[in-house]
């Protein structure tokens, strides 16, 4: 039966438009039960509309929605085994926080519902709030509340809908470790849905980046971060520098790559084109500066650029600094201040330099600003 489902998440060639416009665009996808997963992408991407599709609230125009070995696609959503949380809390502002988060059990007809109130207001560490009512909360404290409501029926899969996009900074990560904490402890999938980076890095496993209806790159935090496969996941999970070149040598575990006059090795497994002209990538933190006067003392093996420094913005942990290319490009570098050099000022002629390790190149054919300055 639909409301006993379980297992993993499987969203099967999925697609949803309007008119002539696709919002999911043949989508397929595995969340693995147990899971804490991101949809992360600006908005208008599709994640939303997915994530309504998981929930009944919308019906797919084409493609499958499986939990388990159960089709539920078609199942309405007060019949399947998910919760889903939203931005705006939706609580009862008429009911106390007991009767809130003991919604669903009355709903369902149980009588006896004291001890499993009690245990969900004890995991969201709001046991004692009982007789308050919902506007004598914080925010913080009215999403911990809507948690424990949603997870009282014990669904198999959690759906979480922008939940922390009306708390303030502070609230929004300490609610960030604390919806970690209470995923670890359940044991359920969660399905996180963010326009959010720094959220979605900070609490899922796994991230799937989303851009006009489509999965740009699934993976681990790390793996979207070290080694994003498009600009737009280069550019929209952070800063990334990247100038032009041309493939020359794919033979061995590093491919070689010509900048200007410069010879540089890419990783095989951080070189995501087929062709031969590539944008080649770096992150700022990655990337050291010296003197061009100091170039010897430059680590063998690393690739570098020559350039000049135009601008250092001192930003107390680190100092950010632009370096003008002649290739025309300008590099990123932050620099933590443990050692700053004081020498390193606009006008200061210098070499950028970096482990080959933390090269990627991506096709060229794709914009090179992709994935900036979207929300």
């Amino acid at each position: 039966m639909a409301d006993t489902a379980s297992g993993d998440l499987r969203l099967v060639r999925l697609t949803k438009t309007y008119g002539d416009a696709a919002a999911v665009d043949d989508l397929s996808l595995t969340i693995p039960q147990g899971s804490f997963f991101a949809l992360l992408g600006p908005s208008g991407c599709g994640k939303t509309t997915t994530l309504r599709m998981v929930a009944g609230l919308e019906q797919p125009t084409q493609g499958a929605i499986h939990l388990g070995e159960t089709d539920i696609s078609g199942t309405k959503p007060y019949k399947r085994p998910v919760n889903t949380v939203f931005q705006s809390y939706a609580l009862f502002p008429h009911l106390d926080i007991f009767e809130n988060v003991a919604f669903g059990l009355r709903r369902r007809g149980i009588k006896d519902v004291g001890a499993q109130v009690a245990d969900m207001l004890e995991l969201v560490e709001l046991t004692g709030f009982e007789k308050r009512k919902p506007n004598q909360l914080s925010g913080g404290q009215q999403q911990r509340v809507a948690v424990a409501r949603a997870l009282i029926n014990h669904p198999s899969l959690l759906l979480l809908d922008e939940p922390l996009g009306a708390l303030d900074l502070k609230l929004r990560r300490q609610m960030q470790l604390e919806l970690t904490r209470i995923q670890t402890e359940v044991g359920i999938t969660f399905v996180h849905v963010t326009h959010d980076q720094e959220e979605a890095m900070t609490m899922a496993d796994t991230v799937a980046v989303m851009n006009e209806g489509r999965i740009e790159q699934l993976g681990s935090p790390i793996e979207l971060y070290e080694n994003p496969m498009t600009t737009f996941v280069a550019n929209f999970l952070g800063k990334s520098n990247m100038v032009d070149g041309t493939v020359t040598d794919r033979a061995g575990d590093h491919a070689v790559v010509e900048v200007g006059q410069q010879r540089m090795a890419v990783p095989t497994g951080r070189l995501h084109a087929s062709g031969p002209m590539v944008h080649v990538g770096v992150r700022p933190e990655k990337v050291s500066l010296l003197l061009a006067q100091d170039a010897e003392q430059q680590p063998p093996g690393h690739n570098s650029m020559r350039g000049v420094v135009v601008d250092a913005s001192f930003m107390g942990v680190s100092t950010e600094y632009t370096v003008a290319l002649p290739q025309g490009h300008e590099f990123s570098v932050f620099s933590h201040n443990m050692h700053r050099d004081a020498r390193l000022v606009p006008s200061a002629e210098v070499v950028a330099h970096w482990a080959p390790d933390h090269t990627f190149a991506l096709d060229a054919a794709e914009p090179v600003d992709a994935g900036q300055d979207v929300t």
